[in-house]
């Protein structure tokens, strides 16, 4: 078994699919019945064990200089490229902390910290099994490794989800790998996410961390926002 010693939180996004609640605060900070998204993401690693957390910001990032000073061992990472690269910059700026690290999404909210849990036996994504039709990357699993992911989803497959553990040998052929693809190759438009399952899948034998739909929420737009949270629904005309 291999065990997780740091996090690394992704957080310099835009939201622009929240606007305009996202027009004045950063999608991870905004508040759900009352608690910042990324607040769950922290409480969740510290309930594990997990203290040593780094946060990737960018849009609005003067926001969360606060966090340092609310949570002893965590520290903020400036990501410049956020608002013209897409999110393999932020990994790119973070890829000297990925070995035995747990990614993940900082605009999430965790209802199951269990989930969160530092011991894996192999690199790979927490996901859930589904037999409805989805558009999410869905995953294929053979013997306890991925073979196969589709981008456009389907049924019938693990979807996967922003959480995700890393061994030291696969954190370091990652932090290669992403050099190679955002120093050399100028390959700045892609997911970090699509560096191992699709630039580099032979280098890898992914698993996953099977977990139930309603361990956490993925808050994509406004309107998951509203359904959430009631105080957001006067958000939704102004949207349309």
């Amino acid at each position: 078994m291999y065990k997780v010693e740091r996090a690394i939180i992704m957080a310099a996004g835009l939201g622009n699919r929240m606007h305009p609640v996202t027009l004045t605060t950063p999608k991870p900070l905004v508040r759900v019945n009352g608690t910042r998204m990324i607040d769950t993401v922290i409480a969740g690693l510290h309930q594990n064990g997990i203290r040593e957390i780094y946060v990737v910001v960018g849009y609005l990032k003067e926001q969360f200089a606060g966090l340092e000073d609310e949570y002893p061992g965590l520290k903020l990472i400036d990501n410049p490229y956020f608002d013209s690269c897409n999110n393999i910059a932020s990994l790119y700026v973070a890829r000297n902390y990925i070995e035995n690290a747990i990614i993940l999404d900082g605009d999430q909210i965790i209802y199951n910290p269990a989930i969160l849990t530092p011991e894996f036996e192999r690199s790979g994504y927490n996901s859930v099994w589904t037999d409805e039709e989805t558009d999410e990357w869905l995953q294929t699993v053979e013997n306890g490794v991925v073979t196969a992911c589709s981008r456009t989803g389907g049924k019938g497959g693990w979807q996967l989800y922003s959480i995700s553990r890393w061994t030291a040998e696969d954190g370091q052929k990652l932090r290669r790998h992403l050099e190679v693809e955002f120093e050399q190759k100028k390959n700045r438009q892609i997911y970090w996410d699509d560096v191992a399952m699709f630039c580099y899948p032979e280098e890898y034998q992914l698993g996953i961390r099977p977990m139930q739909k309603g361990d956490i929420i993925e808050v994509d737009d406004l309107r998951e926002l509203a359904a959430l949270d009631k105080t957001y629904e006067r958000f939704l005309e102004v949207a349309q």
